[in-house]
């Protein structure tokens, strides 16, 4: 039978969120609730009663319109008085100020890449010619006056004559694509619209573009409305978006994604359909030397990761993890595709492959080796070459090169060096230094070691911890314990200049490498998925306790701080070990578990966290679901930290979550929320507004711990 309650302010002091669990008979879509404004709800999901005190908050309403403005008021008065903080904002001004260049991109006779002079607001695209003459290609800076509309995303035309590239607006995932003449500077008349999650791939005659979208929204929720049947389509320049030729799509798959890219000669149009987040794919082909060829399925089941590398005509080579949880190159000739005929290439190592390109036809394979990058260098048969010498221990991104090139090029980093690029030449079988940043600091003043701890089920974990060299481990310094685990993400060595300033303050900066994440390959990410979620929040917790046992801080001075899947793991340690920790810092945070399939591309996540609609999923979910375990007890400071046009993890989930956590909280530490303006997830956020976000954390932090902001900071 279900139950129907009317929530009331006195019923909510009362009810426990963290039910019993009774039965899986019934069907969630099935069943009913009875909602009051702006109380709440109380619903039965496979037998189990399960109360949503804030439901109202789902919705844009006056209500929750007025909550969030007296939020916003609230959360922005607390932090603007905490003494001196304006000293952060200065030092991390001080550091964010230097150039910044990306690794270059060769097309036909022109080189573009990305530069920042310092603190704009958004990185500027340059392109240089032949002849070495630079020039602006794109200036987002100029797209909007307070620099919150972001390029996100570009693609160069083989030639290097138009570049086609993507436009979000306030740090949405939706994007408007554009294009425009390099030569002259003209924007063309074509525009794409109603695309996520998809690039913009040139066909090998330049005429135009392959490229992933949904159809318009129809419930008129822009940033909430869920996201279901994505299709491939090419547009030739020119023309208007509604003449786009529909290449694919798969109506009786509604959660397929389609990533479509151009083989190098041209010959094949290259689909990898993904479900969701799931790390595995499936794998189409289309001929386009051939007319009207059809789409051939080469790879149906959903059994393993394939990500394309090149081919030489019919031989099609692979990077999968089938039968291969770190990963291998393999070559599948389509003319024969039947699996007793795959080959090989690269076998699995101990060490988990992070990419692979084929450049001057050699494979040059990026490895993860105890999360540190490696760079080496096999045969198209698999014989290996050499192993480049790295510049240090950090993270290695790329490489970024031809097939028809004699050279690649890659960025090292680490958290106390910012990103460097190198030039490796296969004629010396060197690297030299292609572009180095001059900054406002001297790396050699500061350690990043790597340590390695044990969890609860007696797991190994590497974490990397970074401070200024001087700092006196005797248990009392100020640290910031930053994590993520999850969706096979690799939390490898990340350079950021605020992160300096945090270590010019006195502070610790530490990253575990939870499981969940891919830094031992796919095994370490299926160890933090579905039901072993747990094991996650377990390794954070142990990362704690390692700090606290071997003298680097305490409780009372010892943050946690996490973004999106990390902010769900703040979620969990703020109603799970709330002991551990002085502050707590869940940003953009999935942190409603029972709900978040039903927005956006929420969906998606299924197939990382399991979906509250089956049965035999919900009991694990809602046992560490953020919003529905907040009892009433004494928490840690909070700052629930989210934005107003987050359409992926929207923001829903952190209003529901820090208002009921203001409600429940029993002692004296504070739970504010702070919530941006004409922002989204994260990307294309502009400079000051990153500066601004990383000063409210460390002050917040810094006060939490009962500590004074020093007036002046660093040199």
């Amino acid at each position: 039978m279900v139950l129907k309650k009317i929530i009331t302010k006195q019923h909510l002091l009362i009810a426990g969120l963290g039910l019993a669990l009774v039965g899986c008979q019934n069907n969630p879509s099935q069943e009913e609730v009875t909602q009051t404004t702006p109380v709440g709800v109380v619903e039965t999901i496979h037998g189990v009663e399960v109360a949503d005190p804030y439901r109202y908050l789902e919705e844009d309403s006056e209500a929750t319109n007025a909550w969030v403005k007296q939020q916003q008021q609230a959360g922005q008065a607390y932090l603007a008085s905490i003494e001196n903080k304006q000293a952060i904002v200065d030092r991390i001004t001080q550091l964010w100020n230097y150039e910044k260049v990306t690794a270059p991109t060769e097309r036909g006779d022109n080189t573009f890449f990305y530069r920042n002079d310092g603190l704009q607001a958004q990185s500027v695209l340059y392109v240089k010619d032949k002849a070495g003459k630079e020039k602006v290609a794109l200036d987002p800076n100029q797209f909007s006056s307070d620099g919150t509309v972001a390029l996100n995303g570009v693609s160069f035309s083989g030639d290097g004559k138009t570049i086609a590239y993507g436009v979000s607006k306030s740090g949405s995932d939706w994007q408007q694509w554009q294009f425009v003449d390099v030569a002259t500077g003209k924007k063309l008349s074509d525009e794409l619209n109603w695309i996520k999650f998809s690039s913009a791939q040139w066909s090998h005659d330049n005429q135009g573009v392959y490229y992933s979208r949904y159809d318009a929204p129809e419930g008129g929720n822009l940033l909430a409305d869920v996201n279901f049947n994505q299709k491939v389509y090419f547009h030739k320049l020119g023309t208007a978006q509604a003449d786009d030729v529909l290449v694919y799509e798969r109506p009786q798959n509604k959660d397929w994604g389609f990533f479509a890219s151009v083989s190098e000669a041209g010959d094949y149009l290259l689909i990898s359909i993904s479900k969701g987040t799931d790390s595995r794919n499936r794998f189409f082909y289309k001929s386009l030397t051939e007319q009207n060829a059809p789409v051939v399925e080469l790879i149906i089941d959903l059994e393993a990761e394939y990500s394309f590398l090149g081919n030489d005509k019919s031989v099609f080579y692979f990077k999968t993890d089938l039968d291969a949880l770190n990963g291998k190159v393999i070559a599948i000739d389509i003319n024969h595709p039947d699996k007793a005929h795959w080959k090989t290439i690269i076998p699995e190592s101990q060490d988990p492959i992070a990419s692979v390109a084929i450049i001057n036809d050699h494979l040059v394979v990026s490895y993860l080796h105890d999360v540190l990058g490696q760079l080496s260098i096999f045969s198209m048969e698999g014989v290996k070459r050499l192993d480049v010498d790295m510049p240090g221990k950090g993270k290695i991104a790329g490489p970024y090169g031809k097939r028809s090139k004699d050279y690649f090029y890659y960025t090292f980093n680490s958290y106390v060096q910012p990103q460097t690029t190198y030039k490796f030449d296969f004629k010396t079988g060197k690297s030299t230094v292609y572009d180095q940043p001059k900054v406002s600091f001297s790396p050699d003043d500061y350690v990043s070691e790597q340590v390695f701890y044990h969890s609860k089920d007696g797991t190994r974990v590497p974490m990397m911890i970074s401070y200024k060299k001087g700092v006196k481990l005797d248990g009392n310094n100020p640290t910031l314990l930053y994590a993520y685990g999850g969706f096979s993400i690799s939390l490898t060595p990340r350079f950021s200049p605020a992160n300096i300033a945090w270590m010019d303050m006195g502070g610790i900066y530490a990253v575990p490498n939870l499981r969940g994440g891919a830094e031992y390959g796919e095994s370490w990410h299926q160890a933090g998925m579905f039901d072993k979620k747990q094991n996650v929040f377990d390794d954070y917790y142990a990362a704690a306790q390692y700090l606290i046992d071997n003298n680097y801080t305490n409780t009372s001075k010892l943050g946690a701080y996490g973004r999106s899947n990390g902010g769900l793991l703040m979620g969990a340690a703020l109603t799970q070990r709330p002991d551990l920790f002085a502050a707590v810092l869940p940003a953009v945070g999935v942190l409603d578990m029972l709900r978040f399939h039903k927005f956006t591309i929420g969906w998606a996540w299924t197939s990382e966290y399991g979906s509250a609609d089956v049965a035999e999923q919900f009991p694990a979910l809602l046992a560490y679901s953020p919003y529905h375990n907040i009892k009433q007890r004494d928490y840690p400071a909070t700052m629930v930290m989210t934005a107003d046009h987050d359409d992926r993890v929207v923001p829903l989930h952190s209003f529901k979550f820090g208002a009921l956590l203001q409600d429940r909280q029993t002692g004296d530490a504070p739970v504010i929320m702070r919530i941006e303006s004409k922002a989204g997830h994260g990307a294309g956020k502009p400079t000051s507004m990153k500066i601004d976000e990383f000063a409210d954390i460390y002050s917040f932090l810094w006060h939490s711990f009962g500590l004074t902001v020093p007036a002046k900071i660093g040199g």
